[in-house]
Formats: structure tokens, sequence, C-alpha cells
């Protein structure tokens, strides 16, 4: 009679040889640069939507630094699900534009800029954005010509902020509507762990304000730090040779 033991163990040293031998030939790839390139520091991605505008537009594919934060379960593709928690973690810091996860979808990248970090309180009043409680400096810039950036016609113009957050980080923002659904909310808390973020195209993103679809992001989300633009086209497949090689 067999005992379960013996019966056992021939499974499982098959199981560790075939483990071995996909080990063995995976090797020459796990340690290739283009491997380590992609999955251990810049990650391409190209932006499919105008919520970033007029940072990122349509058409901009950027690298995302992923070893900005550290190393966490949305860093490389098929993670198991178990993982949680950053290897080698930093904190983003105030007008970082990330790549992240939602914790409502976490199939789907997504790109927004940090504006709140754990402990803050955001609000936007009249479609300024208040940082505990006061107000973030904007100054108002010319019109613009819309273009795709407003749901709105293409010779309509849409009105320009440089808004600058504690820290120095600066930036254009894009208002599109007086009043939008999103220019007046309540006050959130950002909780520990967790981030705020928005688009820059405050009146067409989908972002933190949004607690249905977003809301706050948990740092175990990130996936990289947007560092440039290495490619653009326009709606013609032209390139935008003036886009390609800025920097955050």
């Amino acid at each position: 009679m067999t005992t379960l033991r013996e019966t056992i163990r021939p499974q499982a040293r098959s199981r560790e040889w075939k483990a071995i031998v996909v080990l063995i030939l995976l090797i020459p790839v796990l340690w290739s640069p283009p491997f380590l390139f992609r999955f251990f520091l810049y990650q391409p991605f190209n932006i499919p939507s105008g919520s970033m505008a007029p940072t990122l537009v349509v058409g901009d594919y950027v690298f995302a630094a992923k070893y900005a934060y550290g190393y966490g379960r949305y860093s490389f593709p098929f993670a198991p699900s178990w993982i949680s928690g950053r290897v080698f973690a930093a904190e983003p810091e105030y007008g970082d534009i990330v790549v992240f996860r939602t914790p409502k979808d976490t199939s789907v990248d997504y790109v927004k800029r940090v504006v709140g970090l754990p402990g803050d309180r955001i609000q936007m009043r009249q479609g300024q954005l208040v940082l505990n409680d006061r107000p973030v400096t904007r100054v108002a810039l010319k019109e613009v010509l819309a273009g795709s950036a407003c749901a709105t016609d293409d010779d309509a113009k849409v009105r320009r902020w440089r808004e600058t957050l504690p820290n120095g980080a600066s930036y254009i923002t894009y208002d599109c509507v007086d009043n939008g659904y999103y220019d007046n909310t309540n006050v959130y808390t950002v909780p520990p762990g967790h981030l705020f973020m928005l688009g820059d195209n405050r009146d067409n993103s989908t972002d933190s304000r949004v607690a249905s679809v977003m809301g706050f992001v948990p740092m175990d989300n990130l996936v990289g730090k947007v560092t440039r633009i290495f490619w653009s086209l326009d709606e013609d497949g032209e390139p935008r040779f003036e886009r390609m090689g800025k920097v955050w």
C-alpha cells in the first residue's frame, strides 16, 4: 500500500523541477536591459484623455519612474493580490504627477497630480484649491482656444491659472466652466497612508473629488512618478516635437 506521503512527494518534486527549469530559461530575460528598464526603472504610458491638460494632452507618451516611491503590488504586472506595503517606500511631494490604480478599479492606470498628503484638508471654493484652510496661490493667465480640452466649441476660449503649491511646485490649470460641478466641495481630510489627486483640467477630470469613482488613493496603489514626455503625436498622427523631452 502506498502512503499519502509517498504519493505527494513525486508530484512535489515534479513541480519543483518545472519551476527550476522555467526560472533557468527566464534568467536571460529577467536580467536583459529592456526587462530591467521596463520593470524596475521606467515604464512607458500613453495619455488617452485631456484630464491633465495642458500639462499632458492626448497623444503624449510619458515615462514613469517606478523607483521614485519604492516598489509595491502594482509596480509589476501579474503581482499576487496578497502583496501589501512598499519596499524602499518614499512619500510623494506636492505637485508630483503620478501613475496609480484606484481602489475602485485596480485594472486601470490613472495619471493625476498630488495636491494632498496624509492629514491634509482639501477643499474647492469657486474653482480655487484650498489646502489646510489656505487658498493655494494662483495667477490668471491669458485665455487660449479650448480646442478639445473643454467640452465646448473649439473656437471657445478657456481660462488658465498658474497655480503654485506650498513647496513651490507650479503648473498651469484649465478652468472651462464657471461654477462647475466640483468647483465647490466639502472639506476632504486625507487619511493616513493616502493621497488626494486632482487633474489639471479641473472641469474635465474624474479625480479624488469623485468619491464614488476614485476618492482617496492608497500609497500602496502607486505605480510611478511621471518624469518626462518622450514622444507625442497630434490628432493627425504628426509628431509634436515641441512637447518631446519636457521634464517634471
